[in-house]
């Protein structure tokens, strides 16, 4: 994109007119958890508070409030496991126009009822979102729909920009901003918009963006100069899982985003447990990418610093897996083997060597038919709630004074 087409702040003020009537315009909160653990003030821009759950409906209500009539009455078609999916439906309701979205076959429940809530005609297809995507622009070919694109459209970055805009208005002396990165939509709307404003202002900002590492096409993309597909892995993060960046938001990406970095399923799990147990927010795993940066100490920032929490749609089954995950990875839930003579007295013992320790047992399993036990052993499995690696060190050292051999395993 050449840098006379790139978006003007006027266009982005434009947006936000547009979008301004539809839309939340959600809170900044200091996370003091973050602010005492980096030493810079940390404000979370709360977009996982935004109608639908999350800052698509920006950019897809922007994009669609411009159709023609013409093009409004052929209806809009999406391809989505979650979120955009939910924000083009209801911008189609805003709208009044027919939205139909085609999700895959797994996804969440709570997704798809949301999706049909909000009005849009929703078909189930695909046993990969590749499949799923090209139902969808069959379908577009055939009716002559609309088809939506969740992030490589220059009006999707206008609208998403807005985010970017609120951020100044609202923390005028921020310093950095630390937002998500998939496609690109987001981060390219924020970044440009937010420098815009901030020349305007007459200062200067960083915009930093944060990718899953097991979804990492960025990196790859800049080191090469273009957009380039990658492997991704399973991850929790599945709303920026994103194998090739868009076109549209690369060209802004590489040019004003300061710098690109990425996060471990762990240090996720454990961004998002930080911010629901110390700032009482919900957010999925994509929206905690930029908490857990900060928190992971991927990103050491000086000034006062704005972290998008860009959703808040999380299935509550994974909720619960994450949960536990997170309290793993920070060594508060610990998971301990036992190898016990199969005779009584032996789960007393063990139980009173871990009271002794002050820990609490959440849940215990006792088999004797694992694979390498002898005939008069038994193995006793604890998941055992510890307030850190310190206690968790002290569990196990009060087993082995009972005269116990404990060893450490996986969830």
């Amino acid at each position: 994109m050449a840098p006379s087409k790139l978006p003007t702040l006027d266009e982005f003020y434009a947006a936000a007119e547009r979008v301004g009537g539809q839309i939340t315009k959600t809170p900044m909160l200091e996370s003091h958890w973050l602010t005492e653990l980096t030493g810079s003030p940390v404000f979370f821009k709360c977009e996982n508070l935004q109608r639908t759950g999350s800052y698509k409906v920006r950019g897809a209500y922007n994009l669609m409030s411009q159709l023609s009539s013409e093009e409004k009455k052929r209806g809009v078609v999406a391809a989505s496991a979650g979120n955009h999916a939910q924000g083009v439906a209801l911008a189609a309701k805003l709208l009044g126009i027919k939205a139909t979205i085609f999700m895959p076959v797994g996804a969440s429940l709570p997704k798809y009822q949301a999706t049909v809530d909000y009005g849009a005609n929703v078909v189930l297809t695909g046993a990969i979102f590749d499949e799923t995507l090209a139902a969808a622009q069959d379908f577009t070919e055939q009716t002559g729909a609309v088809f939506i694109p969740p992030f490589d459209h220059i009006d999707i970055v206008r609208g998403q920009g807005t985010v970017g805009l609120e951020i100044m208005e609202q923390m005028p002396d921020v310093d950095n901003i630390v937002v998500c990165l998939g496609g690109g939509g987001l981060a390219a709307g924020v970044a440009l918009a937010a420098k815009l404003k901030a020349k305007e202002m007459g200062r200067k900002i960083k915009v930093y963006a944060v990718q899953a590492s097991e979804a990492a096409a960025y990196p790859a993309s800049l080191k090469a100069g273009r957009p380039v597909e990658v492997k991704i892995n399973p991850t929790i993060a599945d709303g920026i899982a994103v194998a090739k960046p868009g076109k549209v938001p690369f060209e802004i990406i590489k040019s004003h985003v300061d710098r690109v970095v990425t996060v471990t399923e762990d240090e996720i799990a454990k961004a998002m447990l930080g911010v629901m147990e110390r700032s009482k927010l919900v957010v999925e795993a994509g929206g905690a990418v930029g908490a857990a940066a900060l928190a992971a100490k991927k990103l050491k920032l000086k000034g006062k610093t704005a972290v998008i929490l860009s959703g808040g749609n999380i299935d509550p089954l994974l909720l619960q897996r994450v949960i536990r995950h997170g309290l793993a990875a920070s060594d508060r839930y610990t998971n301990i083997a036992v190898m016990l003579p199969d005779r009584p007295g032996q789960l007393v013992r063990t139980a009173q060597a871990v009271a002794s320790a002050h820990a609490n047992v959440v849940e215990v399993l006792h088999t004797r038919h694992g694979n390498g036990l002898e005939i008069s052993e038994v193995e006793l499995d604890l998941s055992v709630e510890t307030r850190g690696k310190a206690h968790r060190d002290e569990v196990i050292e009060s087993l082995k004074k009972a005269g116990l051999k404990p060893r450490l395993f996986e969830n």
